[in-house]
């Protein structure tokens, strides 16, 4: 088991850590860990581990069996040892604007308001793909309305519910491509907003800046036909 610390505080960047395990791939396995495994169309993250006589560099970082997190090396080496204790480091300008990037997306399921059919988060382009017939009508008036959901700060916070609950409520699921993050029983939901009826809210195993404010300003990509009832909207960083 790896303790997923990115799920309790995404703006932990470095932090102490022991080699838990390897794997047959030659992957790294800690006991805790602050980097955030490839999921929900959210890569995922890169840095460096540190220990007395060596050092990794994390390529990235993949889901492993059970509840393993491996921290997979950009080339072959000797990895550290099991039971070393060592220190973690996140590429943090890389996880950063992933986490603002991710953000932004749950806005723009916001201002458009379909059913979800898969995304990809990358850290200066990003997408959605909405199961829809036509393409929006006025781009610019959506992509104003963004901008004007990121200069509102709104908070961004974070409750579990059941499955049962989940279940009882299917309109909070928006992707169609990917089941809501389920463990332990419960299910991570996302909110953005002060309280409810929430700006957004909806399950969501990523990382996420604390407000919107921090995301930055947002513009519209290209708008693309992926078939018959589905259109790919890109969105990028202002900076």
């Amino acid at each position: 088991m790896s303790l997923p610390l990115f799920r309790e505080d995404a703006y932990l960047a470095e932090t102490a850590g022991t080699v838990a395990a390897h794997t047959a791939e030659g992957g790294v396995v800690l006991d805790r860990t602050i980097f955030y495994p490839t999921g929900g169309g959210q890569p995922g993250d890169s840095g460096t581990l540190d220990w007395t006589g060596g050092k990794m560099e994390v390529a990235t970082t993949v889901k492993g069996e059970g509840s393993a997190i491996v921290l997979v090396p950009a080339a072959p080496q000797a990895l550290p040892p099991v039971g070393a204790e060592l220190r973690q480091i996140l590429d943090w300008p890389r996880r950063h604007r992933l986490m603002r990037m991710h953000t932004a997306l749950h806005l723009l399921s916001v201002v458009i308001p379909m059913p979800v059919s898969g995304g990809a988060i990358g850290e200066a382009r990003s997408r959605l793909d909405f199961d829809m017939a036509e393409p929006p009508e006025d781009p610019e008036a959506l992509e104003a309305a963004l901008n004007a959901l990121v200069d509102a700060d709104l908070p961004v916070s974070e409750e579990w519910i059941t499955g049962a609950e989940l279940d009882a409520d299917p309109g909070l699921v928006k992707t169609m491509s990917v089941a809501p993050p389920r463990g332990a029983g419960d299910i991570r939901l996302v909110r953005i907003g002060t309280a409810a009826p929430w700006t957004d809210r909806q399950p969501c195993g990523g990382t996420h800046v604390a407000r919107t404010g921090e995301i930055g300003w947002l513009r519209f990509g290209k708008i693309e036909k992926k078939g018959r009832q589905n259109r790919r909207i890109y969105l990028h960083l202002g900076d």
